[in-house]
């Protein structure tokens, strides 16, 4: 098989897509919610340690991830609650076990929980990669009472295998492929698997902890961004993803701005605020109907 996922398909070359009640875009929000490993360097860091080495414990930034855990998670969903949107939590199933109320909490609100590998580390760091996706799936099923349908790896990376592996475990859409506006029908050996839009754009780690803009930047951005997708939307639906971290968008001085996304959005008629999974299921019966 060929190396390529997906066929290349410009976008002015697709019949158009029209989603439900003649809506322009879909807008999904993916809250990642992560557990990262305080026996090991940190995922990532907002502060360098004295002398510029490697720390383990790093406490530090390891207090600074879990901010978004005790607090910032709450924030986030206070207002997705308030604004009636049910988030996709892109999750380490890890979380099922450490910090069980948040699980249970998106249970309760009927949040999508799909995976986010067992815990932050990149999927080509371990051992058995298709040991951890199973574990993961498994976990996640044990503890919601669904299995998950969705998957995205932690920082987005994959094997040349993982794709197959997904597809025969079970996953039914990936987000790691930041490739386009639309979902797709991906090559896999077994099965099927479908890209369903995430983004780099309107994502708070390159917007805040990479580009280190200004609190406003992610109303400002996301603004911008639904404008054009609204417009060329009325053409062909457009898929718009919003994504946050609890450690990073949900601090007091930055949630005044997610809040405002949403009053944006939601001021402008044809729009529909949906799940990954909710999107799929539009975008396989929209496929399925033209084949018949």
């Amino acid at each position: 098989m060929s190396d390529l996922r997906a066929d290349y398909v410009p976008i002015i070359d697709r019949q158009p897509l029209k989603l439900p009640g003649n809506a322009r875009v879909a807008v999904w929000v993916i809250v990642n919610v992560e557990e990262w490993d305080i026996k090991a360097p940190m995922a990532r860091t907002v502060l360098p340690p004295p002398q510029g080495v490697t720390v383990v414990p790093d406490i530090t930034n390891y207090g600074w991830f879990e901010y978004g855990l005790r607090v910032g998670f709450w924030r986030l969903k206070e207002v997705l609650d308030r604004h009636q949107v049910k988030a996709s939590v892109s999750l380490n199933a890890s979380v099922c076990n450490s910090y069980p109320r948040i699980v249970e909490e998106c249970v309760k609100s009927d949040w999508e929980l799909f995976g986010h590998s067992f815990i932050q580390r990149a999927i080509n760091l371990e051992k058995d990669e298709r040991a951890v996706i199973r574990q993961t799936i498994q976990v996640i099923r044990e503890k919601t009472g669904k299995a998950p349908r969705g998957w995205m790896g932690p920082g987005l990376v994959e094997t040349f295998n993982t794709p197959d592996i997904l597809a025969e475990e079970g996953i039914e859409y990936v987000c790691d492929w930041v490739n386009d506006d639309q979902p797709y029908a991906m090559k896999v050996k077994k099965g099927s698997l479908f890209s369903i839009p995430y983004t780099l754009e309107i994502n708070d780690i390159p917007i805040y902890i990479i580009q280190h803009h200004r609190s406003p930047e992610i109303f400002e951005r996301a603004k911008d961004q639904f404008d054009a997708l609204y417009e060329e939307g009325a053409q062909s639906a457009r898929i718009m993803a919003i994504a946050v971290h609890p450690y990073i968008t949900g601090v007091p001085h930055r949630i005044c701005y997610f809040d405002r996304i949403f009053q944006y959005i939601k001021s402008h008629h044809g729009v529909l605020f949906m799940t990954g999974s909710e999107i799929l299921d539009w975008y396989k019966t929209t496929i399925k109907e033209r084949q018949s």
